[in-house]
């Protein structure tokens, strides 16, 4: 009787263990901003990005600098001209101002075409890594994948635990 009892018990923690072991998750980390960096793919589409903002922020400041000398040509010359022309000056000032601010909107406001050139450059690119971070958690079995740059929660995290070169290997950039 002494032995069934004891028998039972350990078949009861061991079932409860067990079930423990199971219950539990597997996680794995990633370092999305070192995968991006070590992708020439990526790199190239960034560089795209920056040579359309500086050539865009280009074209910005030349019309920025054309306002500048409408305003100051107006300063200068205000006392000399009539009624009629000083209305007509600042409204060519005025205008200027505005083509300023709508070609900022168009190129870097919140929908504007470095938004999209970004989406169109760079979305293919994220997807692909995404693919490929699903690919291998689901043939190792991990329940759980966290970007570790983007956790603030995150104090230690062991190398083990990174599955970043597998994701780029995976990716044929390793």
């Amino acid at each position: 009787m002494k032995k069934t009892i004891i028998l039972f018990l350990m078949l009861s923690l061991m079932g409860e263990y067990l079930m423990a072991q199971k219950a539990s998750c597997s996680v794995a980390y990633v370092d999305l901003q070192y995968i991006l960096k070590n992708l020439p793919q990526y790199e190239s589409a960034n560089d795209q990005l920056t040579l359309i903002s500086k050539r865009w922020q280009k074209e910005i400041e030349t019309l920025e600098q054309q306002a500048r000398v409408l305003a100051s040509n107006y300063q200068t010359e205000q006392i000399f001209l009539s009624e009629e022309m000083r209305q007509q000056r600042e409204d060519e000032i005025v205008a200027k101002e505005n083509e300023v601010l709508e070609l900022k909107r168009k190129y870097f406001g919140q929908d504007g075409e470095l938004y999209k050139k970004r989406e169109a450059l760079l979305k293919p690119i994220q997807d692909e890594v995404y693919a490929a971070i699903q690919e291998i958690a689901s043939d190792k079995h991990y329940d759980i994948v966290k970007d570790r740059t983007a956790d603030p929660g995150l104090i230690y995290m062991s190398n083990k635990l990174d599955i970043s070169d597998q994701v780029l290997q995976k990716l044929g950039s390793k």
